[in-house]
């Protein structure tokens, strides 16, 4: 089928479609926007559709599958043209999350390359001690050795972090009045 009658045949459809649109959305504007979505798709995918089978059915498929697709997504959608339910939405503060990864990563660049890399591997990317001691070209044991003292390093770092700064000792010193 050449492409000028493969697009009269789509075009002699469209009140077929448009028909059958209606009867799935029972609106006249959407059963339009379901037929033009079903016309794009169509267009887009003329190369697919084999000559000397039923245009009209596969044509009938897409506007089915678009219109079901249409539907899925408005469920997951929620209307809110006011702005009501966007102002009810509340996002938790980040920055206690963002201070505390930075910590954590200045706290990392403090620990030796092979036990940061250690503690990466096992405790971040969650490989096996096995994995990471074939990656890194080493012992099992010492892998082991480098993530504990990673860890206990990297816990020390960070203690030391949250400790509050000591107050001032009170002078002894006599003050003139």
């Amino acid at each position: 089928m050449t492409r000028d009658r493969w697009r009269d045949a789509v075009v002699a459809m469209i009140p077929a479609l448009r028909a059958f649109g209606w009867s799935l959305t029972h609106n006249g504007s959407d059963a339009d926007d379901l037929v033009q979505d079903t016309l794009i798709k169509a267009w887009a995918n003329r190369d697919k559709f084999e000559p000397g089978t039923n245009l009209r059915a596969w044509l009938f498929t897409i506007l089915r599958n678009t219109y079901y697709t249409q539907i899925a997504r408005r469920r997951r959608e929620v209307r809110d043209e006011d702005g009501d339910y966007a102002k009810q939405l509340k996002t938790p503060p980040s920055q206690d999350w963002s201070v505390a990864m930075q910590d954590l990563q200045a706290a990392l660049a403090q620990l030796p390359d092979e036990h940061r890399e250690a503690l990466i591997l096992v405790g971040a990317a969650g490989l096996s001690y096995e994995e990471a001691a074939e990656i890194c070209g080493c012992a099992i044991g010492t892998i082991k050795s480098r993530v504990n003292r990673a860890r206990n390093r990297l816990i020390k770092i960070m203690e030391d972090r949250e400790a509050p700064d000591p107050e001032p000792e009170a002078s002894n010193a006599v003050t003139p009045r």
